[in-house]
């Protein structure tokens, strides 16, 4: 009965929307100042190698990642991977995009906290959000409510992890936007614009914030019955 519980998609209900919201608005957003070139006509590549070589990051490589809205920084690997749009692309959405990336390679290097932190709980996440539900469930099914706070623990890393993000998130736009600005790679109207892709893009990393915190606090709902009627 639990996976049809009607309660759930209440909770969620509006982490759903925000995150469809979300989608369209960076899908809509990139469409739009991906059909602009930047003045330069430099590649997403190469404006993420200049980026890096300005901070001094030369053993940090910039490679291709196949599929869209797929680029990231590996903190382990140590790689920018950009999707071939952003890669090959000469538009001001590209830049933003690779810009970003290289703002994740900054923080390694001048050990960002919350990037570190995000970084090394990672195993953690992987196994609590694994795990953590399925304790949370038997939990639940066989009527022991330690065990089922044991799961909300686990499974609560994930809303950490969540909640990491934005900071690393929000900053690394931040530190993308002064560069290509010290760095004279955009004008002030590009700016504006690589600006509007940024700030699209984080917004996904809101939804998906509260579509953690939702989606704890529905389990939470769930445990906290089980005490009041042990």
């Amino acid at each position: 009965m639990f996976y049809f519980d009607p309660l759930y998609f209440v909770f969620l209900a509006p982490a759903l929307l925000l995150m469809l919201y979300a989608q369209w608005r960076v899908r809509s957003v990139i469409g739009k100042f991906g059909e602009i070139p930047n003045r330069l006509g430099l590649t997403g590549a190469q404006v993420a190698r200049a980026i890096l070589d300005r901070n001094g990051l030369f053993d940090v490589p910039v490679e291709l990642t196949p599929g869209e809205l797929t680029d990231h920084y590996d903190p382990l690997r140590r790689v920018v991977r950009l999707s071939e749009p952003v890669y090959y692309g000469r538009s001001v959405a590209a830049l933003g995009v690779a810009a970003h990336e290289t703002g994740h390679a900054i923080q390694h290097k001048i050990g960002y906290v919350p990037l570190q932190l995000r970084t090394a709980i990672v195993p953690a996440v992987n196994i609590g959000t694994n795990i953590g539900w399925i304790l949370m469930l038997l939990g639940i099914v066989i009527g022991i409510s330690g065990l089922a706070w044991v799961g909300v623990i686990l499974f609560s890393l994930g809303t950490l992890f969540a909640l990491l993000t934005l900071p690393v998130e929000f900053d690394a736009s931040r530190r993308a936007l002064a560069l290509l600005t010290t760095m004279g790679i955009v004008d002030r109207t590009e700016e504006g614009q690589a600006r509007e892709v940024l700030n699209a893009a984080a917004l996904t990393y809101v939804a998906g914030l509260v579509m953690a915190v939702l989606n704890l606090l529905y389990w939470i709902s769930l445990v906290s019955g089980m005490r009041r009627s042990e």
